[in-house]
């Protein structure tokens, strides 16, 4: 069976920066992390991209929402992965958080 986790973050960003910040994340953490998953992939449609990523023979999805002052993130996790949803949660909380914070300086791959 499946997990779902929901992390909903504050900001006062604007949706642009949002974006643009929580896109530069993604980007780093996939180079950091390529050769333990065996495909990624990230869309935007209007302020919501939908990520699909395959690791150890496991297919995540989620749903990144960037609104004008929160981020709302929402992951599937397969029942394997289920069973870490409170560590998967905290990781990606501390991400989302660190890539909205003022005086964020983008981490380099």
């Amino acid at each position: 069976m499946s997990k779902s986790i929901v992390i909903v973050v504050p900001h006062s960003l604007g949706v642009e920066a949002a974006k643009k910040r929580i896109s530069e994340r993604i980007e780093v953490l996939r180079g950091a992390y390529i050769d333990k998953l065996a495909y990624s992939e990230m869309n935007w449609t209007g302020n919501r991209a939908d990520l699909r990523v395959v690791a150890f023979g496991q297919t995540i999805t989620a749903q990144i929402d960037v609104e004008p002052e929160q981020l709302r993130i929402e992951a599937q996790l397969p029942w394997l992965l289920g069973t870490l949803a409170d560590r998967i949660q905290g990781v990606l909380t501390h991400n989302a958080r660190d890539s909205l914070r003022i005086g964020h300086t983008p981490p380099k791959a």
